[in-house]
């Protein structure tokens, strides 16, 4: 496993910037060291562990990109139809018999390889066929209709480089230069526990004024959707040994601990004092909103943070927070953020000098345009907000008010949590 010091996090300032806090990460935080091969069918959302060249050309052979007719461009007519023989017929997977002779086409299938001195093709709809012959028109170019060897990707140049997450369109490319594995980065390893006498398990009894935890299977599933491997340590009360002893337990055999809850400045919130019992608590407080008080630290090697106990919260500081951090400990690519601009359909106020998530909706206007909606709730702890919205509008340090018509930038949730 991933091995920190306790001063990887480190830095001076009451409120760290979002920036500054992924440039930590990225300088500061090693992926695992550990590699396995994977079969390429079973590669999904794996992390590339090292530059993999094409053995072969891709495409590995000249050939058509249509059904039609390869021709001899030096055999056409300039300014009129030109007359050729179809002399062979090539279908995919079948080669040639021969090389194409001056004033003949060969009938060719997409996918089938071009026949010797053939460096044309016509599509079949603009020919016409009498007697033996085909007709083209003039004015098709050289090469049209033809996919070269090598195209798509030379042999021995990188196909998937180190740190590519792996998509279904990556499997495609690696299955179509022949590779049956990839070696890739082992998963990383995170423990998961909340904290607080006031929830409990979904589908136990709920007395009293308790709450049922949502946050951990908001976590488990954005973990899972990031290629995570999840440990699940329920529910801790507030109690700062056990909390503590549970934190020494899961630094022994993971990379990341999360927790949701107790990390703000109140009496209760025992998860700042467990971990400073156990390891480094380095900084608690983002210059986020919603999820300021999120902690990050170092137990026994293991990466920690601490979590609002807002689901909102959560949600957000786990997108802008630990979302970067579990790409770095994966040893993925870099990840930048790519917003749409859109109009705004509300108003906002805000302070300077922290970065905020508004939660927002998007619809066609009469115009045309896409608009964002505000939703109507604001609260750290309104759920709805994630589920009846399409992503985050994203205010930056600067900005201090939004208004009706201004161009805001958009992030979707697929690009948030990507």
């Amino acid at each position: 496993m991933a091995q920190l010091t306790d001063d990887c996090f480190a830095f001076d300032g009451p409120l760290l910037p979002v920036d500054d806090l992924e440039a930590l990460i990225r300088e500061r935080i090693d992926p695992v060291a550990d590699t396995e091969p994977v079969a390429v069918a079973r590669a999904l959302g794996r992390v590339v562990a090292r530059d993999i060249p094409a053995p072969i050309d891709l495409p590995p052979f000249d050939n058509s990109a249509v059904d039609g007719y390869a021709v001899r461009h030096a055999d056409l007519a300039p300014d009129a139809e030109t007359r050729l023989r179809v002399a062979d017929r090539v279908a995919a997977g079948h080669s040639a018999g021969r090389p194409v002779a001056a004033g003949e086409a060969v009938r060719i299938f997409t996918g089938a390889p071009m026949p010797a001195a053939a460096d044309t093709v016509f599509m079949q709809e603009d020919c016409r066929v009498e007697n033996g012959c085909v007709i083209v028109p003039p004015g098709l170019n050289k090469g049209a209709n033809c996919r070269l060897a090598g195209e798509d990707i030379r042999a021995n140049t990188v196909a998937l480089p180190q740190g590519r997450v792996i998509d279904p369109q990556h499997m495609a490319l690696a299955a179509a230069i022949g590779l049956a594995e990839i070696d890739v980065r082992r998963r990383v390893r995170v423990a998961l526990f909340s904290t607080g006498d006031e929830i409990v398990e979904p589908g136990s009894s709920r007395e009293g004024p308790r709450l049922f935890d949502a946050n951990r299977s908001l976590l488990a599933g954005l973990f899972e959707r990031a290629g995570a491997a999840v440990t699940d340590l329920g529910i801790v009360a507030d109690d700062r040994k056990r909390i503590a002893q549970e934190l020494l337990a899961a630094a022994a055999g993971h990379d990341l601990i999360v927790t949701s809850g107790g990390v703000s400045t109140g009496e209760a919130d025992h998860v700042r004092n467990a971990i400073e019992t156990v390891g480094r608590l380095v900084f608690w407080r983002v210059a986020i909103k919603p999820g300021r008080p999120v902690a990050m630290g170092v137990v026994r090697g293991a990466a920690f943070v601490g979590l609002p106990g807002n689901p909102v919260a959560a949600f957000v500081t786990f997108a802008r927070v630990v979302r970067p951090l579990l790409r770095r400990l994966a040893g993925a690519e870099p990840r930048a953020l790519v917003a749409l601009p859109v109009r705004a359909a509300f108003a906002y106020r805000k302070k300077a000098g922290r970065r905020e998530y508004v939660r927002a909706a998007l619809r066609r206007a009469a115009d045309g345009q896409i608009e964002a909606l505000k939703y109507e709730r604001e609260g750290a702890g309104v759920i709805t907000s994630l589920t009846e919205t399409d992503g985050v509008v994203e205010l930056f340090e600067n900005a201090t008010a939004v208004e009706p018509g201004a161009t805001v930038a958009f992030i979707p949730y697929p690009v948030l949590l990507g």
